[in-house]
Formats: structure tokens, C-alpha cells, sequence
């Protein structure tokens, strides 16, 4: 028999759909002021850090981390207010969590629907576990869209789809806008299948569907602590009814946090008023910067009420790599979507950050 090469054996036994994806393409920042990732550009105040280095050196990294945090587990709850009769389930970021749930009701022929553009991994995970994918366009008016909520095609997509899993980002990412929260309420109530709340960008938002939990057997609200302050740890967490977690967590692995995350949040979570301060400065500054692109010319913004703005221009890859070349990276969504061509979208940065960016983006403009 000859033989065969790995690519070869690879083409022919992977799946189709994973041989077409792209990697989820994460660029160099080594040198660049980083404004691409929704990081919170903040570190923590010395004490802290001096605290955080004296934990971590007691660690017992040689062992196993705990596989149910309960101290941990109480801490958020305490933090985000969650009501007494709901759990908590712990991920590696929200990215394992969105995984988790795919695989729990991937039924064969069963549906994963979202809105677009929205989170890309959605649709990515969707594909990774071998679910069908459904996603209902945002509004565009007039050629130009505006990333409201259509919600008779969303109403009539789910009639159509009978979705086993619906994800909603609140706000929504990539576009930092946030859904009006009665529309959501008509979605869950139409739902057949479980719909998660991605409450990614909660710190910077002003609504949230942790209250409203108990007000609908199939609802699942998800949080990260990254853009908070914690995007190094790793750590999410999905909140709702026990009947739902105590069976998702039969397909979380074991140990999924490790020792230095749960270490690390527990402290940061004892501290929580101090990360929320940082996203108040940041809020501050997201009023402030989107007034400043707002008075561009050839600069279209968009409202947000995440740590992020999504912005319009002419000739967006041009721009973006103008701004490379000064050092200052941010996000090219120009050509991820239809909805999103021209888009580029920035991070709130610190004050100085902020004004480098402005800076590099009238330059960059300029030479256009």
C-alpha cells in the first residue's frame, strides 16, 4: 500500500464543513497599541496585584483545581445579584460555555439560530459540532444598515426553524448596540428551544435579563468576566434554573477552570467595586471618543453601549492598515459580513490611548 500523506488523510477524514472554516485568526500585537480585543486597558491597583502575587505564590498548582468552586460560585452570585433559586456553571470563558450548549441539544436536524452580524463563534460552533445554523439579518434601511432588531423576521425565523438554541449578545458584538428588551421578551416567549442572553458586555451596559430568569423556563443568561478586567483568566459563567445546569454539567469537562483562575477571580471578585469603577472610566471615555469620530466628516459611529465603537469609513482596509502603520491596531470588519462592509471597530481605550487613535485615524484618513 503507498503512502498516504497527512494532508491527504486529513482531507479525507475530517468533515467538509471544518476542512472550509478559517481558523479564528487572532493578529500580533507586540508593539501596537492594542485596541482590537475589548481588553480592559486597565490593570489593577498595586495593592492588589501585591495581594493577587502573594496568593498565587501559596498556590497548589501541583494539584488538581477544585472541580465545584462553591466560595467562588457564592461570590458571583453575590456580585451580579442573581436570584437565590438560581445556579451557577462555570466555563473556560464564554466560548466553552457556548460549545457545551451546542453539544446538550444537538439532536439530529436540530437548529442553532442567532442574528447577524453577531458573535461569530455562534455560527463557528454551531458548524464545529455538526448543527444547523440559522441567522436572521439585523435591519438595513436604504442600502445602509443600522443593526436594529428585526423582530417579525426573527418571529417568523423561529416558526420557520424550530431552534433548539437561540443566542442573543446584549449588547450586541460586533456592533455595541443593545436590543430593546421587550422584543427580547417576545423572542423567549416564542422560543421552543433554550435562548441564552449574552451578556458579555454587562459592566458597560444599562439592562440586563438576570432579573427576569425566573420569568421563563427556557432562558439562560451568560456572562464573561474578560472585558471586566479578567480576559488573562479565562473564566465565564452561564446562570439559570437548576433543572437546565445540573444537566449541562454532564458534558463540562472535568477541571475546566484551573487553580490560578478560580485563585485569581476569588480575589478580583472580593474587589469587584474596583474593576466596576474602571468600567465607569471607560464608559466616560466611550461618551468621549464617540463624540470626537462623530465630529469626522467621512466618519460614520454608531451608538454602543459595550466597551467598543463600530465605525464607518471609505476604503476600511486601506484605513485600518494606516493605522498598523501608526502603531495602533483595532479591528478590519470590512468583508466579515455584507451588513459590515466599510466597518472598522475600536476598543476604548485610556485617555492616551484614545487620543493616539485619533490622532492615527485623521492621519490615516488624510492620506486617503
Amino acid at each position: 500500500m503507498p503512502p498516504v500523506s497527512a494532508l491527504s488523510l486529513a482531507g479525507s477524514l475530517l468533515r467538509r464543513e471544518i476542512l472550509d472554516l478559517h481558523a479564528y485568526h487572532v493578529p500580533d500585537s507586540a508593539g501596537y497599541i492594542k485596541l482590537d480585543a475589548m481588553e480592559n486597558p486597565y490593570t489593577v491597583p498595586q495593592p492588589l496585584r501585591d495581594e493577587i502575587a502573594a496568593a498565587v505564590a501559596q498556590a497548589a498548582i501541583n494539584r488538581y483545581p477544585d472541580p465545584d468552586p462553591a466560595a467562588l460560585k457564592e461570590q458571583i452570585r453575590a456580585a451580579t445579584g442573581l436570584p437565590a433559586e438560581m445556579g451557577v456553571l462555570l466555563g473556560n470563558g464564554s466560548d466553552e460555555l457556548i460549545q457545551l450548549l451546542a453539544m446538550a441539544v444537538n439532536k439530529p436536524g436540530a437548529t442553532l439560530l442567532s442574528v447577524e452580524p453577531s458573535f461569530v463563534m455562534y455560527k463557528m460552533i454551531a458548524t464545529f459540532t455538526g448543527m444547523r445554523y440559522a441567522g436572521v439579518p439585523l435591519v438595513s434601511n436604504s442600502g445602509a444598515a443600522d443593526f436594529s432588531l428585526d423582530l417579525p423576521a426573527i418571529l417568523a425565523a423561529i416558526k420557520r426553524e424550530q431552534p433548539a438554541l437561540v443566542f442573543l449578545a446584549y449588547p450586541n458584538n460586533p456592533t455595541g448596540n443593545l436590543f430593546p428588551a421587550d422584543a427580547l421578551k417576545q423572542i423567549i416567549a416564542a422560543a421552543p428551544g433554550l435562548v441564552v442572553i449574552d451578556e458579555a458586555y454587562y459592566a458597560f451596559a444599562s439592562d440586563s435579563f438576570i432579573p427576569h430568569l425566573a420569568d421563563y423556563p427556557n432562558l439562560l443568561v451568560m456572562r464573561t468576566f474578560s472585558k471586566l478586567g479578567m480576559a488573562g483568566l479565562r473564566l465565564g459563567f452561564l446562570a439559570g434554573s437548576t433543572a437546565w445546569l445540573e444537566q449541562l454539567e454532564k458534558l463540562r469537562l472535568p477541571y475546566n477552570v484551573g487553580v490560578l483562575p478560580q485563585l485569581v477571580a476569588k480575589i478580583l471578585l472580593e474587589h469587584h467595586g474596583v474593576l466596576l469603577q474602571q468600567a465607569e472610566q471607560l464608559k466616560l471615555e466611550r461618551a468621549r471618543l464617540y463624540r470626537q469620530l462623530g465630529e469626522i466628516a467621512t466618519v460614520q459611529v454608531y451608538p454602543s453601549e459595550a466597551n467598543f465603537l463600530l465605525f464607518r469609513v471609505a476604503n476600511a482596509t486601506e484605513v485600518f492598515n494606516g493605522l498598523k502603520q501608526r502603531n495602533v491596531l483595532i479591528k478590519n470588519l470590512n468583508g466579515g459580513h455584507p451588513m459590515l462592509t466599510g466597518c472598522l471597530r475600536v476598543t476604548v481605550g485610556t485617555p492616551e490611548e484614545n487620543e493616539r487613535f485619533i490622532v492615527a485615524l485623521q492621519e490615516s484618513l488624510h492620506r486617503e
